[in-house]
């Protein structure tokens, strides 16, 4: 039985991009270079192979909210054109599965998304605000689509100058609460 601090989230995105180009951004571990919306901090802690697999990353990470989470990111199965799976470990628990499908141009880009709060308070308070600790899922997982729109173009940028036409991905609300 799903305890009130469960979450059961799916996303999906639609980017004009390739699957290689797609598994080359959210395989990498530098999230905060292009969706500083959410990723407020990432500090590689292991490294792995060609494939990702093993690889660990300590996240400093918010949504919409005025709250923070610290938690860490572990690939658990290779990273291909085709998606990965991880764990989560700290202020969140579970596992997040990325899925690539091409779609001519394009390419659908499905997260789903198993964890449960440990953080004492969000755990207290998710019986009540369940439905907007997932409304700031929606919001993030919104300005993550924008910035990897965002990032795409900049990446296909033709020369320097079309990339300085490209605007920066959004930036998280409530700057005060990094600390």
């Amino acid at each position: 039985m799903a305890k009130s601090s469960d979450y059961e989230l799916q996303t999906t995105w639609r980017v004009p991009g390739t699957a290689a180009e797609v598994k080359e951004i959210l395989g990498g571990p530098r999230l905060d270079s292009w969706w500083p919306a959410v990723y407020l901090d990432v500090q590689v802690i292991r490294e792995a192979g060609p494939d990702g697999v093993g690889r660990a990353v300590a996240l400093y990470t918010k949504g919409w909210l005025p709250y923070t989470l610290r938690w860490t990111m572990t690939v658990s199965e290779p990273i291909t054109e085709k998606g990965f799976a991880l764990t989560a470990e700290g202020d969140l628990n579970g596992t997040g599965r990325w899925t690539f499908e091409p779609d001519g141009p394009e390419a659908v880009i499905t997260y789903d998304w198993r964890v449960s709060t440990a953080k004492p308070l969000l755990r207290r308070l998710s019986w009540l605000f369940k439905p907007v600790f997932a409304a700031n899922h929606r919001w993030a997982m919104a300005a993550g689509e924008e910035s990897l729109k965002l990032e795409l173009r900049r990446r296909r940028a033709a020369s320097k100058a079309d990339r300085a036409t490209v605007p920066p991905p959004p930036g998280p609300t409530f700057r005060r609460s990094r600390a």
